[in-house]
């Protein structure tokens, strides 16, 4: 087994081995995984954080060791908190880094970081304050920052950012935690699911007070939800049918 990390602030993972294939997820910096399998120029991978599979361009990670992946799986939480910063990398350059980029491998990669770090779990409460970050952030299919982000994503990453680790897409959130019965049993952080008329899961968002949902839908937003669903007052009408809402923390 072969063993990775990525040492560029946002790499595309790819469905397939090729430049035009859909992007399905981002690899932050600092990110580990395994090489699943290895070709010249593309490598199939698995994410320590969540497990998530895909295609990365060679060039674009670093070889490690399986013990420095071992190393950097029992470190404690370290991301960076700022929306934008930077690392100072040879020659006194600096790389930009997004929002809850993985700060452990500074000192493999050589470079220094001044920003404001993430250090600590946070209380449920914080969740909204974290999800209020992206807020008019553009919808991206495969997104993870505040660049552009899906559904998924945004509550994958505030999650993370508050030291609370979700799975990828929507429709594995939705194997986590704890169903509710009614909406009114909701709490601000709890993560609402939404399906399609085949009974497929497609949407997540995190619930805010008084019947308010926060999700990435165009761009993350605010709207109300009932129990219907999700309503768009500027278009008038439900967007999304709800399924579940279910209590992670």
């Amino acid at each position: 087994m072969q063993y990775g990390i990525c040492n560029l602030s946002i790499v595309p993972l790819r469905a397939e081995p090729s430049d035009p294939s859909e992007m399905v997820t981002q690899v932050l910096y600092g990110e580990h995984f395994k090489v699943l399998e290895k070709r010249k120029k593309w490598s199939k991978i698995r994410l320590a954080y969540d497990k998530y599979e895909g295609w990365i361009d060679n060039k674009q990670y670093l070889d490690i060791t399986e013990q420095q992946y071992k190393n950097f799986d029992e470190q404690d939480i370290c991301l960076s908190g700022d929306l934008v910063e930077f690392v100072n990398c040879d020659q006194n350059q600096l790389m930009p880094i997004p929002l809850g980029a993985s700060l452990g491998a500074l000192d493999f990669f050589q470079h220094t970081f001044e920003g404001y770090t993430i250090t600590q779990k946070s209380e449920k409460e914080h969740l909204i304050e974290t999800a209020l970050m992206f807020l008019n952030t553009p919808y991206l299919w495969g997104g993870k920052t505040s660049f552009g982000i899906d559904c998924s994503g945004f509550t994958q990453m505030v999650y993370k950012l508050n030291g609370y680790q979700l799975l990828r897409d929507a429709s594995q959130q939705a194997t986590q935690g704890e169903a509710l019965s009614f909406i009114e049993e909701s709490e601000p952080g709890d993560l609402a699911f939404f399906d399609n008329e085949e009974g497929n899961i497609i949407h997540v968002g995190i619930m805010m007070k008084d019947n308010y949902i926060i999700h990435a839908h165009g761009k993350v937003r605010v709207d109300r939800i009932d129990h219907t669903g999700i309503y768009n007052a500027e278009r008038r009408t439900h967007t999304h049918n709800l399924r579940v809402i279910k209590r992670i923390i």
